[in-house]
């Protein structure tokens, strides 16, 4: 049985840093594409960053790009999103997606992601 958890969510100042992970479990986490995606209140979701299966490529959305860092523990099961500069525009409900497995590649797009978590909230406000 698959199951995906994210954590590390809160409330934070503009300009400090949060690091969200992503426990899993029911998956050979190095053969899966795992991407970052979030929600606004009122707007769509978005995504935000992957990585592709083996690390091979990873992609940033352009808003996020030098202040934002996704990576893998593959020991651990886990994938973290290492967020710094952070922004009040950066408020939203965060979510871990791992695609079905072994692409060559990864995209911030939702149709891709076979399994996702439940979700947490970020706040960014002084």
């Amino acid at each position: 049985q698959v199951q995906i958890a994210e954590s590390g969510g809160g409330l934070v100042q503009p300009g400090g840093s949060l690091r969200l992970s992503c426990a899993t479990s029911g998956f050979t986490l190095d053969h899966h594409a795992i991407a970052w995606f979030r929600q606004a209140p009122g707007k769509e979701r978005e995504g935000v960053s992957c990585t592709a299966s083996r690390d091979i490529s990873t992609i940033y959305t352009d808003s996020v790009k030098g202040r934002f860092t996704i990576s893998r523990d593959n020991s651990k099961n886990t994938v973290y999103l290492q967020m710094n500069s952070l922004k009040p525009e950066d408020t939203a409900v965060y979510y871990c997606a791992i695609d079905r497995g072994f692409g060559s590649s990864c995209s911030l797009y939702m149709l891709e992601y076979e399994y996702w978590g439940q979700g947490t909230q970020v706040t960014v406000s002084s």
